[in-house]
């Protein structure tokens, strides 16, 4: 939380971030801060204008995570189409139910944002047979014709996706995206799977459409509010998939993010110029 970044930053020359919160607040208290290390890619949570108005660097770590991000959201597919989550629980339940589950051979994946996650994702399910579908205004049209991924309009893409995942950044246009009218759009019995971020969903419509039986699951490793309010209706739903933000949590992921964010934040304090500067 940012009110409690607050009251840690005076004196500090470095900090090495993760999801915290650091707003224009947090840089004002700041009186000796040189650098933010972003351990990740995100940099949403940190006021960037509020970091070069007092002179601040900022970097990330891209790509260091995304392997990790994209196997997570490959096995939330499997999860989810073999129902591995409900089942686990009947049988600790004492019980041996029989269930019907969906098979990812020869059905479409439509993969939002095609950057250095969503590529990975592509070219780990061409293993299982998938039609693969993908939008991004800034797409690599060599790597989609090279990977026989079809590149479509959003509204396409959801029509024919039978797995929808999520690898979009939160700006303007993104944030919200996944709406009661971005989830109409899907196709009927369809899945969705969030390893990004929490801003893009709107969960009371993703509920909502859950509950109404027109997606048949989901699956989210990122929220809203972090950890979830109490009573929130994903957290009752048998359907439905939830994990505590750890797509980058993997021990290669880990390292490589470690490893980097305290490169860059040495290199500023020596006067050095870092990897990856993002102000």
């Amino acid at each position: 939380k940012a009110a409690e970044a607050r009251e840690l930053i005076a004196g500090c020359a470095g900090y090495i971030a993760g999801l915290d919160e650091i707003d224009a607040a947090v840089f004002e208290a700041a009186d000796q801060l040189k650098v933010v290390s972003r351990y990740g890619v995100g940099i949403d949570k940190v006021d960037l204008e509020a970091a070069k108005a007092r002179g601040v660097v900022v970097t990330n770590t891209p790509g260091a995570n995304s392997v990790s991000v994209a196997e997570l959201a490959i096995g939330f597919m499997l999860a989810l189409a073999r129902n591995v989550v409900i089942a686990d629980n009947a049988v600790k339940r004492g019980e041996w139910p029989k269930f019907s589950g969906t098979a990812l051979e020869g059905k479409t994946v439509g993969i939002l944002g095609l950057g250095a996650i969503g590529r990975l994702v592509a070219v780990r399910l061409a293993a299982f047979d998938c039609r693969l579908v993908a939008h991004d205004p800034f797409a690599d049209k060599k790597f989609a014709a090279d990977n026989s991924i079809e590149l479509l309009p959003v509204d396409e893409l959801l029509a024919r996706s039978d797995f929808v995942t999520l690898h979009c950044p939160v700006l303007d246009a993104t944030r919200d995206m996944v709406n009661a009218d971005f989830l109409s759009k899907m196709k009927e019995g369809a899945y969705l799977v969030n390893s990004a971020r929490g801003e893009l969903v709107v969960e009371a419509d993703l509920a909502a459409a859950l509950k109404s039986g027109r997606l048949r699951g989901a699956a989210l490793d990122a929220l809203r509010s972090e950890p979830p309010e109490a009573g929130d209706p994903l957290l009752g739903m048998d359907n439905v998939i939830l994990t505590p933000h750890t797509g980058a949590h993997a021990d290669s992921a880990t390292n490589a993010m470690g490893r980097g964010a305290m490169e860059d934040c040495l290199a500023v304090l020596r006067g050095e110029k870092p990897k990856h500067p993002v102000t």
